[in-house]
């Protein structure tokens, strides 16, 4: 791990061997290491350069003093693509963090190549809004929800029916996500960032190369939101992946990771 100073805040990240880099920039609060169990191996295996990153509000990255956006966390990537001098590059986002790279495209379309969205869209519909607010609401409250109830929640939120059909996976997955749990008090930054306006129209300015991945069966962000979001994006491709909720770069990584490396290895 490494931590650098960008933009007024000690930046965390993580740099793997060499090669072709590839950002990874990851969802509402989880740490980079989330992509180290099957994502980094895929692309290390595949010639590239794996960095994943901490975003604003996940230790040991500062918050800043006075809170941050959306466009802090885009200005974050932009700062750390440009120290590690390795732009124009390619990087891949998830959820909130491809929020990100989705603002990144337009503020900086100088550091970045090719990009993976992957579970995003370009408007907040009513669904989007609703989590939101009911997200901040319990922050606010300051309760705490158990770990064994969070991992049921998010068991039933972001897996598949398939996984929840299959016991022993169940199990396994209800282990990690109790020993995993996010607590939303500890990363109230980053809630509401995902509450985006429409962008549909902006991101028709887009000129990079760039694959939208929906998972067939998430909950959270419908896949005909990230369809929607590809024929917004001049060129843009879209593809589907069966059999997984919104985790499902950790659900069905194998598919997923042949979808991202099979797009990367385009240019």
């Amino acid at each position: 791990m490494a931590v650098v100073r960008i933009n007024g805040v000690n930046l965390s990240f993580d740099d793997y061997g060499s090669g072709e880099p590839v950002v990874l920039v990851t969802g509402t609060g989880a740490p980079g290491r989330v992509w180290r169990t099957h994502q980094v191996p895929a692309l290390r295996a595949a010639g590239y350069r794996p960095i994943t990153v901490d975003n604003r509000g996940i230790p040991p990255t500062d918050t800043g003093p006075e809170g941050f956006t959306l466009h802090d966390m885009v200005a974050d990537t932009a700062g750390l693509i440009e120290h590690l001098g390795i732009g124009p590059c390619r990087i891949v986002g998830f959820s909130l963090g491809a929020m990100v790279v989705q603002e990144l495209l337009l503020a900086r379309p100088d550091l970045v190549r090719r990009a993976v969205l992957m579970a995003t869209r370009g408007r907040s519909d009513a669904l989007a809004v609703a989590m939101s607010d009911a997200e901040i609401e319990m922050c606010a409250s300051g309760i705490k929800p158990p770990p064994r109830y969070t991992a049921f929640t998010h068991a039933m939120q972001s897996l598949s029916p398939r996984t929840l059909a299959d016991e022993q996976r169940l199990r396994d997955w209800l282990d990690i996500l109790e020993l995993s749990a996010i607590d939303l008090s500890s990363v109230p930054g980053q809630l509401g960032l995902e509450r985006i306006p429409d962008r549909l129209t902006a991101y028709g300015e887009i000129r990079c190369p760039c694959l939208v991945i929906g998972f067939a069966d998430d909950l959270i962000v419908r896949p005909e939101l990230c369809r929607e979001l590809a024929g917004a994006i001049p060129g843009g491709r879209y593809q589907e992946i069966a059999g997984c909720g919104h985790y499902g770069y950790l659900e069905e990584p194998d598919a997923v990771n042949a979808a991202v490396i099979g797009f990367l290895r385009e240019d």
